[in-house]
């Protein structure tokens, strides 16, 4: 099916002009407000980037431009909210959860755990991809919002393109999704690089003021709660390992999680999901480029996280070691919802358990990671980058 559907794309035109993305955005919502215009230059090298990759499949620049027009038209849905019910400004994300740690650290696991609080609110992954309902589209007679089901059209066709991802990273449709999803909306977040190869957008985004951009993050996530409430969130991504300074500044009542595991565990868990993906991404596979480019991002997003971990004091944060996690969830959480000033109540500890018993870890499987044969890395070898980081967290070595 991959062959064939890759064949099929060869011989399409993908436009990735700024101003035709921009063209079709408006025509498929009929609204032409983008709210401030200082987002275009971070479109242009959005856009460009993806331009410039020249190892991408046509089907990955397809994926690529829809999702451009996708993140231009809730853009300008947002800013049509905004103007009808200003009101929106004034709502106060209050003590919001913040998990806080490399993917495959036991974010996922954490964050759905902790989203499994009805008080709760999170970012499921269909709204992430469609935070913003179009104007005049409701649920349907069986009451069920036409972006869920766009969503599992989409979770379905994913399945059969590569279905062994859910074994690595299962994004079904309720599962609680990162927030840069939505951060993206303002073109300012890493997300790109987990699609393809673009150390130039690495560049641009990592000298953006992202106090600027959590701002709007923020506002996002205000429209969002304005819809479906309630105010207090539970939050998480790996960005925020190297955007410490905004986060805090942005959200400065949140309760901080931090997770910890060997790097090199989580580097081959990342790069073999990758890898897998490649095969629909990417015109030829590089494990060695692949995972030479995850090395050093890693150890970007670890030395900026030991260099402003201070900032967020230890009466608002915790760090949890990936060997301290798997079966010790509750005293975590009593600490944490403590340090929060959120009653850890009965019907809670319930809703936690239901999740816990029902969510073991390897649920769906698991995956043989293998970095020498793979990708031509040795786990010593990759570890001798990370010294700093077992000197300050409590990291166990796992391969």
């Amino acid at each position: 099916m991959q062959r064939e559907v890759l064949t099929q794309m060869e011989s399409l035109s993908v436009d990735l002009d700024p101003a035709a993305l921009i063209a079709e955005a408006t025509e498929q919502t009929g609204l032409d407000d983008f709210g401030p215009d200082d987002f275009r230059p971070r479109l242009g090298a959005y856009a460009g980037a993806v331009d410039a990759d020249s190892g991408n499949t046509n089907l990955n620049r397809f994926i690529l431009r829809n999702r451009i027009v996708r993140l231009l038209s809730q853009r300008l849905l947002l800013t049509d909210l905004l103007r009808r019910y200003p009101e929106i400004h004034d709502i106060e994300i209050e003590r919001p959860i913040i998990v806080v740690g490399l993917p495959r650290s036991g974010t996922t696991h954490l964050v759905n755990l902790i989203a499994s609080d009805p008080r709760r609110r999170a970012l499921p992954y269909w709204e992430s991809q469609e935070p913003f309902p179009r104007r005049g589209e409701g649920p349907d007679v069986n009451g069920v919002d036409p972006r869920f089901a766009r969503s599992v059209a989409e979770h379905e066709s994913a399945k059969a393109m590569t279905p062994l991802v859910q074994n690595m990273h299962d994004r079904f449709p309720q599962a609680i999704e990162e927030e840069v999803e939505i951060l993206d909306l303002d073109f300012a977040s890493y997300v790109l690089e987990w699609h393809c190869r673009v150390p130039q957008w690495r560049d641009f985004y990592l000298a953006l003021d992202q106090d600027q951009h959590y701002g709007y993050l923020r506002t996002v996530l205000k429209a969002l709660t304005f819809l479906r409430g309630p105010r207090q969130w539970v939050l998480k991504s790996p960005q925020h390992c190297e955007q410490l300074g905004p986060l805090t500044r942005t959200f400065p009542d949140a309760t901080v999680a931090f997770t910890h595991r060997d790097p090199v565990a989580v580097i081959q868990s990342a790069v073999t999901m990758l890898a897998y993906g490649d095969r629909v991404r990417r015109k030829q596979i590089d494990p060695e480029g692949l995972v030479d480019y995850w090395i050093d991002r890693v150890e970007r997003l670890l030395r900026a996280c030991v260099r402003d971990r201070d900032l967020i004091g230890p009466d608002r944060s915790v760090d949890i070691g990936f060997h301290q996690l798997n079966g010790n969830e509750i005293p975590i959480l009593e600490t944490l919802y403590g340090y929060n000033g959120t009653a850890l109540t009965e019907n809670t500890r319930a809703a936690f358990a239901r999740y816990l018993h029902d969510n073991p870890r390897g649920k769906h499987g698991q995956i043989r990671y293998d970095l020498r044969r793979h990708f031509g890395r040795t786990p010593d070898e990759v570890r001798t980058r990370f010294g700093f980081y077992f000197d300050r967290f409590d990291v166990r070595e796992e391969a």
